[in-house]
């Protein structure tokens, strides 16, 4: 991988700052980062744990206006927001969802302002949530949405990222899928019910999981660095998206287990709530703008990814 940093700053190709650093995607992408002879600055609110999580070279800071202006990071990569379906939304808690997401933008967005050298580019989460439930229909960056609370919450946090652009920032925005990797992410509690045989579809199975595994999620953000042709929206999900009904017999043919109890959308509805509609409904997201730009998927099928991620133990130091 080849980076190009505005300033060079001794022998780092690039100095990052980074939200959401510890978590499942951000601890390995710090890594690889690192790999790659960059400096990495984690936002946490535990910033004495970062080395130990993220690697010895990164190091953290407990909050954005701890920077100053003399702050200067050649690139800044958001991907800070609070688990969307961890608990029940009620109003209190999609305020926390709104503001771990539009909060942290706004603050970055603020950062960039007031830095005396100002960041290439800013890379921003988002989610194919931005779409709603679209049913069979082909999504890609341009498709018309679906107005439901995901898609009102992706709007407003992908706003709050295209302030930085009036700085003169390249902005990238990358709508993500579920991801896959190993020891984390939604595939960790969904893999229980299947090893007891209780295992299935969700409802009637038809509805579409846009996926992307951890690994091409990496490479995906690496590129957009490296690449100062692109920005914009990116639709951060493989080529091959599943239904509920394949992802289950796929998931169980690996674990020798079956799939066949069905979960019921209406105990879905009693359980979850309003959350429900993350798991009833579905978007099938395709990459059109990464395939344009020629990138290409090291996982593009979803038995070689589960595989992957659920058969081989790995070193949590490697991405690849």
């Amino acid at each position: 991988m080849h980076l190009h940093p505005i300033h060079t700053r001794g022998a780092f190709q690039m100095n990052i700052l980074m939200t959401g650093g510890t978590g499942f995607i951000g601890q390995h992408l710090c890594r690889s980062l690192t790999r790659h002879n960059n400096q990495v600055t984690v936002l946490s609110r535990t910033p004495d744990r970062v080395p130990a999580i993220c690697g010895p070279v990164c190091h953290g800071v407990g909050s954005i206006d701890d920077l100053g202006s003399d702050s200067a990071f050649d690139a800044i990569i958001n991907l800070a927001g609070e688990p969307i379906i961890a608990r029940r939304w009620t109003a209190q808690r999609k305020e926390v969802l709104r503001n771990s997401r539009t909060g942290t933008t706004r603050k970055i967005v603020g950062l960039i302002e007031r830095s005396d050298s100002r960041p290439s580019v800013l890379i921003n989460a988002s989610a194919v949530g931005y779409y709603g439930d679209q049913g069979d229909q082909e999504l890609g960056e341009s498709s018309p949405a679906r107005d439901d609370f995901g898609h009102r919450l992706c709007v407003e946090w992908e706003s709050e990222t295209q302030k930085a652009a009036a700085f003169g920032v390249r902005v990238c925005i990358i709508r993500i899928g579920l991801v896959i990797g190993e020891q984390g992410g939604f595939l960790k509690p969904m893999t229980t019910p299947f090893k007891l045989g209780l295992g299935g579809p969700i409802s009637d199975g038809k509805q579409w999981m846009s996926w992307i595994h951890r690994d091409d999620l990496i490479c995906i953000i690496e590129r957009l660095l490296d690449d100062p042709s692109l920005s914009g929206v990116f639709n951060a999900t493989t080529p091959s998206p599943a239904t509920s009904r394949d992802f289950a017999k796929t998931l169980a043919r690996i674990l020798g287990r079956p799939a066949i109890i069905p979960v019921p959308r209406l105990l879905l509805a009693m359980l979850l709530g309003e959350r429900s509609m993350l798991l009833t409904g579905g978007q099938k997201a395709l990459p059109v703008r990464l395939i344009e730009n020629k990138f290409r998927f090291k996982y593009d099928q979803l038995e070689a990814a589960l595989r992957q991620a659920l058969e081989r133990p790995r070193d949590p130091d490697r991405t690849s």
